[in-house]
């Protein structure tokens, strides 16, 4: 994978440099919007071989917050500008740096929070052989993730479910959307192809589908 590695580097090297005036914007929307905090929610997440690394990304949500990682269109957690941010992806644009040093790369699993990483076991550990991804086949399939959640919840909800939002989307998460992940993930590491690569990456800034490992993402 050395393309791989050289065109990561080359290319988040560019971007940087011709997006830093973007960049710059929307800090300073986020600092206006959401005042209180931080303009970059950096996180700690697991990457390639395991090994923990501080991921960037513009914050989406309220400063003093608390509950699952795992969020759900209209999350009460979630501002409106940072709703904005999440539905267009410019809340990733800081991952150009973190695929720049060499911590992630441009398509790859999006990279995980301690916990879930730590249960794969047997073949579904190949996902840890990877640099995490700012795209990717999981990533293209559930990019209206947020949405899905909470149509999921709603359906759940509206069928007598008495728990919270927090815990249903959890459950959804953790035995259909996550496994589904790891799967896609798996095969994109057997099976990987440069041009895919490319494809992806065109189809994320395009909003476009296209065929992958036997579907539609």
């Amino acid at each position: 994978m050395i393309l791989k590695f050289l065109f990561d580097r080359i290319v988040s090297f560019v971007a940087l440099l011709l997006l830093w005036p973007i960049l710059l914007i929307v800090a300073i929307l986020v600092k206006v919007k959401m005042p209180g905090g931080p303009a970059f929610f950096v996180q700690k997440r697991v990457g390639k071989g395991g090994k923990l690394f501080k991921c960037h990304k513009f914050r989406t949500m309220t400063v003093n917050h608390s509950g699952s990682c795992v969020s759900v269109a209209g999350d009460n957690r979630i501002t409106p500008f940072g709703a904005t941010l999440r539905h267009y992806k410019l809340d990733e644009l800081p991952g150009l740096w973190d695929v720049f040093i060499g911590n992630m790369s441009f398509v790859g699993p999006r990279p995980d929070v301690p916990g879930y990483a730590d249960k794969l076991e047997g073949d579904d550990r190949d996902v840890l052989k990877l640099r995490p991804g700012i795209t990717g086949p999981a990533t293209l399939k559930y990019r209206l993730e947020d949405e899905m959640m909470a149509e999921y919840v709603a359906q759940k909800q509206k069928e007598g479910d008495t728990r919270n939002a927090q815990d249903i989307a959890v459950e959804y998460n953790d035995t259909v959307i996550y496994p589904d992940k790891v799967r896609l993930n798996c095969y994109y590491y057997r099976n990987y192809s440069f041009v895919k690569d490319i494809k992806m990456i065109f189809c994320t800034v395009l909003g476009r589908k296209m065929e992958y490992a036997g579907e539609r993402i």
